[in-house]
Parts: structure tokens; C-alpha cells; sequence
């Protein structure tokens, strides 16, 4: 299955795996086309990049494990799928004020951003790779993306176990907006942090693990863990020192899978 929700910091993240594995076609009329999991979970994580506060949030599963391609035959099939695959990847971060915690003091307020982007990968039975990109919207202008490596386990029947490291990766805009502090935010601080301006490159690295277990043929719950590091121009910045350059995420989730047919 190629679920992907998690939170980190107020940063929803939803990467919904699509299209396109490679794939043998199968004849649509055999099985249903499709196959759509959707559920809902929560996740506790840091208020915002480098906080050392955390808040709970919601957080959407979407995922295909099956799906069908009019002239093509069945790209995705199953749990278990091996071969190239593309997926959209979205997040959202929220707003971030002053109130939100007094490391803030004195920094203007960030708007909220839609991040909208692709990613891709590759899979077996017990391994993963990916990479995705996403370019933000209203709050910053940004661009972040992440690199990942998973290996797959299955130590009892019906239990799915992943883990890997993480990369995380975002521009001079992005570091900017969120870690950086202009001569009058600082000012403003009274003297609580530095002037600042960060460059883009390397974010943070860090390693997360998910466990899915199919509580029914239908229904499936999830649990996610992380922990990232800040690095580079982020974790020098006056925002993580006076906050914390550890950041952890923890999520759980339940999630129900649709079967049906477009094409007959």
C-alpha cells in the first residue's frame, strides 16, 4: 500500500500514490478497478518548524491499491506491488503568530501556504525509494521537497511494517519564511533573537517508521513515527535555538477501502 500522511510541525502532509506502476495489464472485467482507501487519523508534532511546543492536528489517508487505466489495464495492483510509481504530493501549513509561542516574539506573522506538487518511486516487496517536490502557495513561495529510503516488513499475517531515513530538503524562499529574522523582527524581540538570513539547501535528516495492520479485509490501521534533526542554515537559525532542533511526530490512524468499477 502507498500511504503517506503524516504532520510535521503544523505541515500537513498527504502524498496520495496514483499512477503509474509498471505493471503486467489485467483484464478490468476479473476484479474491480479500483481500489480507494480513505480514513482519518490525528498526529501530535511540533507547533511549527524548529518549535519546542507541540500540538495535536488531524490528518486525511488517501491511497489507491488498485487502479485502472482506460487502453492501459490495472497499473496498480495490490499491497504488494513492485515497479515505478507517480503520485501528486500536497501540504498545508498553517498559520504561525507571535502567540503561538514566546520564541516568537517580535517575528511578523506567517500566512498560511498550500504546498502542491509530484513525486516518484520505486518499490518492492521489502524495499522503497522515493523523492518528491512541492512548490508552495500564499504563505511562502517557496519550494521543499524530500528523499526517502524504506525497507518493508511483514512479520505476521496481516501486519505491514516500514522504516527508513529521511532528507529533507527547501529553497531560499522557504528558509526565509520560516527560519529566517529580518533586522526588524529582531529589533522587535528585544534583544531575544538575531538578525538572520538562511539559504536554501539541506533542511533536516531524521528516520521514520509506519505500521499498518488489517484490523478486516476492509479496514486498516495505521501508526507513524519520526524524528527529524535540523540542519545546515535551519538548525543555526535563532528560531530552532530558541526553540529546539529535535523535532518528533507520532500518528495514528484508521482508514476503510472502496472497491468499484468505472469502466465495464
Amino acid at each position: 500500500m502507498s500511504y503517506a500522511c503524516l504532520l510535521s510541525g503544523r505541515t500537513l502532509l498527504a502524498s496520495v500514490a496514483v499512477a503509474t506502476v509498471l505493471a503486467t495489464p489485467a483484464a478490468a472485467q476479473e476484479r474491480k478497478q479500483y481500489e480507494i482507501e480513505l480514513g482519518i487519523g490525528g498526529a501530535v508534532a511540533p507547533r511549527y518548524d524548529g518549535s519546542d511546543s507541540y500540538a495535536f492536528s488531524p490528518f486525511p489517508i488517501i491511497s489507491f491499491g488498485r487502479f485502472y487505466l482506460p487502453g492501459v489495464g490495472q497499473v496498480v495492483e495490490g499491497n504488494r506491488k513492485t515497479g515505478i510509481y507517480f503520485y501528486p504530493s500536497f501540504g498545508f501549513q498553517g498559520e504561525r503568530s507571535a502567540s503561538d509561542n514566546r520564541d516568537l516574539a517580535g517575528t511578523k506573522t506567517v500566512d498560511w501556504a498550500l504546498e502542491l506538487g509530484l513525486g516518484a518511486g520505486f518499490r518492492t516487496d521489502h524495499l522503497r525509494v522515493f523523492a518528491q517536490a512541492r512548490q508552495g502557495l500564499n504563505g511562502h513561495t517557496g519550494q521543499v521537497g524530500e528523499l526517502g529510503f524504506d525497507g518493508i516488513f511483514y512479520p505476521v499475517d496481516k501486519l505491514e511494517v516500514s522504516a527508513g531515513p529521511r532528507i529533507g530538503l527547501a529553497s531560499d524562499s522557504y528558509m526565509d519564511t520560516y527560519f529566517g529574522v529580518t533586522s526588524a523582527e529582531a529589533a522587535a524581540s528585544g534583544g531575544a533573537l538575531s538578525a538572520y538570513d538562511p539559504s536554501g539547501g539541506f533542511k533536516s535528516v531524521g528516520l521514520e517508521t509506519q505500521v499498518s495492520y488489517d484490523l478486516t479485509d476492509r479496514t486498516r490501521l495505521h501508526m507513524k513515527a519520526g524524528y527529524d534533526r535540523l540542519v545546515g542554515d535551519a538548525a543555526d537559525s535563532p528560531i530552532a535555538d530558541a526553540g529546539s532542533k529535535n523535532q518528533f511526530h507520532v500518528g495514528l490512524g484508521v482508514s476503510y477501502k472502496f472497491s468499484f468499477n468505472l469502466f465495464d
